[in-house]
């Protein structure tokens, strides 16, 4: 008896220590959950920099039992959506160790897959109210001890965009940051506020919208609703069902790609405010004079930076390349001809230097190029060249029963949106149809601008 005394205390010491130092993955389920169906269960697994590569489980009941969790530092949660089969999200600790390399912080990864793998879409839909109840109660504890509500961000994907919203709805939108990447559409679309993410959620909300046409929302839900290639069809995705399960989920998950290429900092895409896909890619939307220096807003991880200068609710769109690097460079063509007619047709733009091409295919609609009248076009190319040596146009008007046409150009200039540097220009170019030129630009003249 008095042995044991003396060890009980040292066991339970060393229970502790042992619990404290086991790893805790994301619950992996298969079919056969799916098929019989999942009751909601809520795992909050933590990672720091000191823990980054092992998760720690966080009682719902203690918030200070893991001395890894610093109150005082950022907090980011990470919402998963739909599984219908029951797998871990391939691309969840690719998510946090992005996450943990940009700053000291906690990031909590929120294991809902109990309730979130059911064949039954809908069964998952319901849990999500569930979900947020449980997470609203522990971030409620975080700030019991301490922890400001402002210093958290959350990031829901799919059904886990709602699930922030419904959390930061629950906490009086007191919530910092709600960052939705394609908020799921079915069940969702046409509901009340209260039903679904929406702007009072959260101080600042920017929404990611790649699959409007599917399984992503179509409406505006934060302040900032990004609209990646109009939100549908995403370059690189497969178009056809023959391509099988990728076919119904690329667009949907490339909005978590372009978000994590943005905390990676690879490049940035500008993103500019328009009323509609088609006037931006006409070139209407281009002047980003309202943000002043700091410019048109970046899409993703940075754009908190533009949270003072935005208006209660603002649409953006923005041109991506198929795989990373995903950011494109945009310039405004400003075309004049000399022809006596109206010529309608595409125009293909290459820039080069001494080592690279960037190319950028103008071919969203036939524009009309009139004599004496500037046509304003908007160039996308798929990398940024910054030291144009030569360029070259090709103009085509796609009709193979006429005859070829030609486009006298009187002046062309190149001006590129993002940096603050004279336009190109070059004067006198003859373009027979599909035929390529290329000649060296010169700055352009004072007049010209």
């Amino acid at each position: 008896m008095f042995l044991w005394q003396y060890l009980t205390p040292v066991l339970l010491i060393t229970i502790q220590i042992c619990k404290a130092e086991r790893c805790y993955e994301f619950t992996d389920l298969d079919l056969a959950h799916a098929i019989i169906g999942t009751n909601i269960q809520v795992r909050l697994l933590l990672y720091t920099k000191s823990n980054a590569n092992c998760g720690a489980l966080i009682s719902h009941t203690n918030v200070t039992e893991h001395p890894q969790f610093n109150l005082s530092q950022p907090t980011k949660f990470i919402i998963h959506g739909y599984r219908p089969t029951g797998s871990p999200p391939e691309w969840i600790n690719w998510f946090k160790n992005l996450l943990l390399n940009k700053e000291n912080l906690n990031v909590i990864v929120v294991d809902w897959n109990h309730g979130a793998t059911n064949l039954n879409y809908f069964k998952a839909v319901k849990n999500t109210q569930k979900a947020a109840e449980n997470i609203t109660a522990f971030i409620q504890q975080m700030k019991d001890h301490g922890a400001s509500l402002s210093s958290i961000h959350l990031i829901g994907i799919s059904l886990g965009a709602h699930i922030s919203g419904f959390i930061g709805a629950n906490l009086n939108g007191k919530i910092g940051r709600i960052t939705a990447l394609d908020p799921a559409g079915p069940d969702f679309t046409g509901q009340p506020p209260e039903k679904r993410l929406d702007p009072t959620d959260a101080q600042f909300i920017d929404v990611l919208h790649t699959d409007i046409d599917a399984l992503g929302f179509r409406e505006p839900l934060g302040h900032i609703d990004f609209y990646a290639n109009g939100g549908t069809d995403q370059p690189g995705c497969p178009k056809t069902i023959f391509s099988g399960q990728s076919y119904f989920k690329c667009d949907h998950q490339r909005s978590v790609i372009l978000f994590l290429d943005s905390v990676a900092g690879v490049c940035a895409s500008r993103a500019y405010p328009c009323s509609s896909y088609k006037d931006f890619l006409d070139g209407k939307c281009l002047n980003c004079d309202r943000y002043g220096d700091a410019g048109c807003p970046i899409f993703g991880y940075d754009v908190i930076q533009w949270k003072d200068v935005l208006g209660e609710q603002t649409k953006v769109y923005f041109q991506t390349n198929s795989k990373s690097p995903f950011c494109m460079t945009n310039y405004r063509v400003d075309v004049m001809i000399w022809n006596k007619s109206t010529r309608w047709g595409y125009i293909t733009v290459k820039l080069y230097d001494d080592n690279e091409v960037a190319v950028a295919t103008i071919d969203h609609k036939a524009s009309a190029f009139k004599k004496y009248t500037e046509t304003r076009l908007l160039a996308h190319f798929d990398k940024d060249i910054q030291s144009v040596k030569k360029v070259s146009l090709k103009f085509s008007t796609g009709n193979v029963l006429q005859p070829k046409r030609k486009l006298r150009i009187l002046r062309v200039r190149l001006t590129h949106l993002e940096r603050k540097e004279r336009p190109l220009c070059r004067y006198d170019v003859l373009l027979e149809e599909d035929k390529e030129v290329t000649f060296k630009p010169l700055s352009c003249e004072e007049s010209n601008f």
